[in-house]
């Protein structure tokens, strides 16, 4: 069986086994250094090729340079309002806090862009070198728990995304449906005066879990944006931090993956400038799917799970077709499994009436500035005739490129299966491994993205076995990270707005590139295996 040295995957993997099953239990790694105790380097055996020294040795630099980029995060919120923080209205001695520094705000969007490219360029470092000269994977987790809990206290950072959270739970506090109506409906609100532009009008695109945490924060915080904020950052970093624990119990059993999951989800720089910094509801949903994908043994608390999910963020329900896929020839599991979701999101959206469905899935049919498919809208209008806007034809592309992307690493997964590796050779394709290859499809073809979009396919992919795919989605999301950057609107310095009308469509290119060769790798490596042939020469 061919073997392919991938520059992120910490080592060997056959072609057949670039995506591992999900069952951390009965997953056996190759052979490789234990770790010697919390916050101790592990000594190494020396690899007999330089490349795999040479690799180690990118451990050090890649953790280090993660360190920075989570600590140029926390300075940007620690400044206070900036460019990249938003003001918040409230008490002074209420949370969040910060030193209110009224930093420059050209030096702070640089701070930004520092934070995201030494992160994801750390982050691939640290996924290249391996397991072995990683410091203990229960260390790591702390850490990132720890930075998560700090970003908590201070006011969120890079969009202004939450404070559209905070309106709309003003909004049911109130009495007023948040599913039509928009912050300028309430007029010298202290809550919904806040909420910037072009934000003002919309109605909320948030499913009715989301939306019954916003109001619970603002019913504590009251005519405090600061301490309504506070709350949903509270409950945002919990969600954070449930799942880096929940990853890292699934993956306990082997130090190798309890590593790489460590690196992808807990001290994941991007994800914690994005998810936690960027205080996005994305994170409640992603606690939810991973916590369902693991607890898919108990039909009814997994199903419930899912629907709590899809009730939060209607993409997330992506993640249901992967148990649907491993419990399909159990068909009564899976209607147990399938009723129980289903039952959320019929009771979550009864409750929040039928208006919340159109606005929720308005970003279905919008194509986002720095997707390739906004190219792709260019040249249909040169070629063909311009001002429609083709969302149709668009549509029918994404799905065909989801398909050229999900195929091949479903057959790839497949392969392994039916060489009789892993778990998955008993029953097929495990839940989380066809959950990251579609979630990772989807990713790539949709055409409305948004970096912290990518949080998705992170937790996923933290639950099976190391790929070229780790490498594709840090660039991925280190690519939209700077397309989106900032990725306000109000507060923006004179001169930066090169930023979102220049560097953000040609971006477009870099994602267009990332696919294409995604696609490639992903066809070659799912491909047939090529079995040397015999030698027709005697035996010596």
């Amino acid at each position: 069986m061919r073997s392919l040295r991938l520059p992120w995957s910490g080592g060997t993997t056959t072609m057949s086994g670039l995506l591992a099953d999900g069952d951390g239990r009965r997953f056996s790694p190759a052979p490789m250094a234990r770790m010697s105790g919390a916050g101790e380097w592990a000594a190494a055996p020396r690899r007999d090729r330089p490349v795999g020294a040479v690799r180690e040795r990118l451990a050090f630099p890649g953790l280090m340079m993660i360190a920075v980029s989570v600590l140029l995060t926390i300075t940007i919120g620690l400044l206070g309002p900036s460019p990249m923080v938003p003001a918040l209205g409230g008490p002074g001695w209420q949370p969040p806090y910060s030193l209110a520094a009224g930093p420059d705000p050209y030096a702070v969007i640089v701070l930004a862009a520092a934070a995201v490219v030494i992160g994801g360029l750390g982050l691939l470092a640290a996924l290249a070198a391996g397991p072995r000269p990683v410091p203990s994977p229960r260390l790591l987790v702390l850490l990132g728990c720890l930075a998560a809990g700090v970003l908590a206290f201070l006011p969120p950072s890079g969009s202004g995304d939450h404070l559209n959270y905070a309106a709309y739970g003003r909004m049911v506090t109130l009495g007023v449906n948040p599913y039509t109506h928009g912050a300028d409906d309430l007029p010298g609100d202290p809550i919904a005066d806040a909420v910037e532009r072009p934000w003002r009008e919309e109605p909320s695109v948030y499913g009715p879990v989301a939306t019954a945490l916003q109001a619970l924060a603002s019913w504590i915080g009251g005519d405090s944006l600061r301490l309504t904020i506070f709350v949903l950052a509270v409950f945002n970093v919990a969600a954070f931090v449930v799942t880096a624990l929940l990853i890292d119990r699934f993956t306990r059993h082997d130090p190798a993956r309890r590593t790489r999951a460590a690196l992808l989800w807990a001290v994941n720089p991007l994800l914690l400038y994005h998810l936690v910094a960027g205080m996005h509801a994305d994170t409640l949903a992603i606690a939810c799917m991973v916590a369902a994908l693991l607890a898919r043994a108990h039909p009814v608390r997994s199903g419930v799970l899912l629907g709590l999910g899809v009730a939060t963020k209607l993409n997330a329900g992506l993640v249901a077709l992967g148990p649907a896929w491993e419990l399909r020839r159990r068909p009564g599991r899976l209607a147990v499994m399938a009723v129980s979701a289903l039952a959320v999101v019929v009771v979550g959206y009864t409750i929040v009436g039928p208006e919340a469905i159109a606005p929720v899935t308005t970003t279905s049919k919008a194509i986002s500035h720095a997707s390739f498919w906004k190219l792709v809208q260019g040249w249909l209008w040169a070629l063909v005739a311009p001002g429609s806007a083709y969302r149709g034809e668009i549509q029918v592309g994404a799905l065909v490129v989801l398909a050229l992307v999900a195929w091949p690493l479903l057959r790839l997964a497949s392969q392994r299966a039916s060489a009789g590796q892993g778990a998955a050779a008993a029953g097929g394709l495990q839940a989380p491994v066809v959950a990251a290859a579609l979630v990772v499809a989807y990713l790539f073809a949709t055409p409305y993205i948004l970096p912290w979009y990518d949080g998705l396919a992170f937790g996923m992919l933290a639950l099976v076995g190391a790929s070229a795919v780790d490498g594709f989605m840090v660039a991925h999301l280190l690519v939209l990270s700077l397309a989106y950057l900032p990725a306000r609107v109000d507060g923006q310095p004179p001169g930066v707005e090169w930023l979102s009308g220049v560097l953000r469509p040609q971006i477009a290119w870099a994602l267009l590139a990332l696919t294409v060769l995604l696609v490639v790798w992903a066809w070659r490596a799912g491909g047939p295996v090529r079995r040397p042939r015999a030698s027709a020469a005697p035996p010596p």
